[in-house]
């Protein structure tokens, strides 16, 4: 059971990527959490609440390459699930140019093997859909700034 979803963005993949990675813009899509990250593979990734500095997500950076892919493991420290190895999902971002713009493809999961797996499954692909539409308008907003 793995999450997949793509939208394409109007705006340059290094507009995409600027959004994907920008702490003062993720907060605007990610339901106010900022990464908090040095942006090295193997490093944390930690998203932090920015009104209450709570760590909401955690995981750790498996891949990058800037303005192309990002990936990276997410687990909930506060969702009541054991902290083990089956319960961390894998996120991808991808962005590839796309007729004078940009796709950008995310994919989550495997929910198959963890705890809760169906509800988590469900409640991730509903979320996705509004974090998308999100990043599609923030990075085209910013484009058209520039």
């Amino acid at each position: 059971m793995i999450v997949e979803k793509s939208i394409s963005i109007n705006a340059l993949a290094s507009r995409g990527w600027n959004v994907l990675v920008n702490s003062d813009i993720t907060k605007k899509y990610m339901f106010n959490c900022e990464p908090i990250s040095d942006w090295k593979v193997g490093s944390r990734l930690d998203w932090k609440g920015v009104a209450d500095g709570k760590v909401y997500v955690k995981g750790i950076i498996l891949k990058i390459e800037p303005e192309k892919l990002l990936q990276y493991t997410t687990f909930d420290p506060n969702g009541g699930l054991k902290d083990v190895p089956s319960n961390y999902l894998t996120v991808t971002y991808s962005l590839s140019s796309d007729d004078g713009g940009a796709l950008l493809s995310v994919s989550q999961g495997d929910f198959a093997s963890a705890d809760n797996g169906q509800k988590r499954y469900e409640e991730t692909e509903t979320g996705w859909s509004m974090v998308l539409l999100k990043i599609k308008e923030l990075a085209e907003q910013e484009q058209s700034t520039k």
